[in-house]
């Protein structure tokens, strides 16, 4: 049976079956989410821009209009930041590959029990809090400990020379923990860039981010690197 929540989520279902349609929505509303819902992928991206807030997307794969990856990769690109997660009829690793790559959380497929669904959910917001509600101040990694307030870090004792950029750059991939940022997410969000455009400078910046916290800077512990698509911080051991 469904249990409520401790806090009210506001959830974005896209599925064009009606019958899975009302059936997820009528589940996550006893669940105590605040649920909308669209049939298209059209109406999706209309929704993930009119939502005054939105904490989760269920997204199918198979959409009329757009498909599941094509409003993924859109939404990603007019800057909606709420986590997503797949739902498709495709079990092929190609497919989960391509969805992850495009920055997908996760990924379940049909037929599905929606209990194990809801649990992906609640692991989903758990680990992709909205990032800097409020301020972070201490962050320790390994040896080193990084004050965001007042821009000082220390390995063992010893200050290290950050940037304003690099605190920049550590505090946003410790907020998306877990998650991979892409180059383009980085530009915007840190740069304040929003062309579409690639540069070699954010690689550089985060070569030097890893010579300040990582054990071996050639081999990271902490910030992976995603190729082709960006970078993705963990310090969970």
């Amino acid at each position: 049976m469904p249990t409520t929540t401790d806090q009210t989520y506001h959830m974005l279902i896209v599925e064009d079956d009606t019958d899975i349609l009302m059936g997820l929505e009528e589940y996550f509303e006893l669940e105590d989410y605040e649920v909308e819902t669209a049939g298209d992928g059209e109406e999706a991206l209309r929704k993930m821009k009119d939502m005054d807030k939105c904490d989760v997307v269920l997204l199918d794969v198979m959409l009329p209009k757009k498909d599941g990856f094509e409003v993924l990769e859109q939404s990603q690109e007019m800057g909606f930041s709420a986590p997503i997660l797949m739902i498709t009829a495709r079990g092929e690793q190609e497919s989960k590959l391509k969805g992850f790559g495009l920055g997908a959380d996760d990924y379940v497929t049909k037929p599905f029990n929606v209990e194990e669904l809801a649990a992906r959910v609640k692991a989903i917001l758990q680990r992709t809090k909205p990032p800097a509600e409020a301020p972070m101040d201490v962050y320790e990694i390994g040896n080193v400990e990084v004050n965001f307030t007042t821009h000082e870090a220390y390995r063992d004792g010893e200050e290290l020379n950050f940037t304003a950029l690099e605190f920049d750059i550590l505090r946003y991939l410790i907020q998306h923990k877990g998650r991979t940022v892409t180059r383009k997410q980085l530009l915007r969000d840190v740069w304040g860039i929003d062309e579409n455009i690639i540069t070699r400078t954010i690689d550089r910046h985060m070569a030097s981010v890893r010579k300040k916290i990582e054990p071996d800077p050639s081999d990271p512990t902490y910030i992976e690197t995603v190729y082709g698509i960006g970078y993705r911080f963990d310090d969970e051991e």
